[in-house]
């Protein structure tokens, strides 16, 4: 089945329903084992990056990620360009029910023309590499002042069998209340969308935002690789 069919035939009604509700939604073997494996044997091909980021380095937590550089490998493009147009929908009615003046374009070219319109021309998918002992620290992926409000991961080891520990947390940070952890343990090939800063929550006097931030918990044993797909670019 070509990439972009796998991504249509997802149960998109379920994971709209799940991101209104939950502000995140999951999709179960998305990527194949052979696509896992072909994206972590090109960590160390460093003519595919831009950067490398030692988190410890910057306080971001333990480990490290390399962000791709242009030309994006296909199946990173491939994802950007079929995640998308089936989000932007979702994020133009968050926008809608805040009150927020702000409209996404169907297509993800369109989105990146205005990013680099505006100055963020650095792309932002990137593949992070934790070892035992590894975490990431609570955080948001903005990276400019334009941005779209989802993001997703896409989890290329198989817990309990490369890795112990390394759940991925959301906090969901309500105005006037303690925060909320959610923590999710996805298998290999699996994708999780989520929203990159905020969602709204539908309140006795109409909607309001709650702010979301997403790490990762300490990897206890083994090795654990993600490629993360952000859909803005960076200034």
């Amino acid at each position: 089945m070509e990439f972009n069919q796998r991504i249509a035939q997802l149960n998109w009604d379920e994971i709209t329903e799940n991101l209104n509700e939950h502000g995140y939604a999951g999709a179960s073997n998305v990527l194949t084992d052979e696509e896992c494996s072909s994206l972590i044997s090109q960590y160390n091909n460093d003519a595919l990056y831009r950067k490398r980021i030692i988190m410890e380095h910057h306080q971001y937590g333990l480990g490290e990620y390399k962000y791709y550089q242009y030309p994006l490998p296909p199946i990173v493009q491939s994802l950007r360009e079929n995640l998308y147009p089936k989000l932007a929908p979702i994020g133009n009615n968050w926008m809608r029910v805040l009150g927020i003046d702000k409209h996404f374009p169907e297509s993800f070219g369109e989105l990146q023309e205005l990013c680099h319109a505006g100055g963020q021309l650095r792309p932002t998918p990137l593949i992070l590499k934790y070892k035992q002992g590894g975490y990431n620290a609570l955080h948001q992926d903005l990276y400019g002042d334009i941005y779209f409000p989802m993001q997703a991961v896409l989890f290329l080891n198989e817990p309990g069998l490369d890795y112990e520990g390394g759940e991925f947390v959301l906090i969901e940070q309500r105005p006037r209340a303690q925060s909320k952890a959610i923590v999710l343990k996805p298998r290999k090939g699996d994708l999780l969308v989520f929203t990159t800063n905020f969602r709204p929550v539908k309140g006795t006097k109409g909607y309001y935002r709650v702010n979301m931030k997403h790490g990762v918990s300490e990897i206890t044993a083994g090795e654990r690789h993600t490629l993360g797909i952000i859909f803005h670019d960076a200034t």
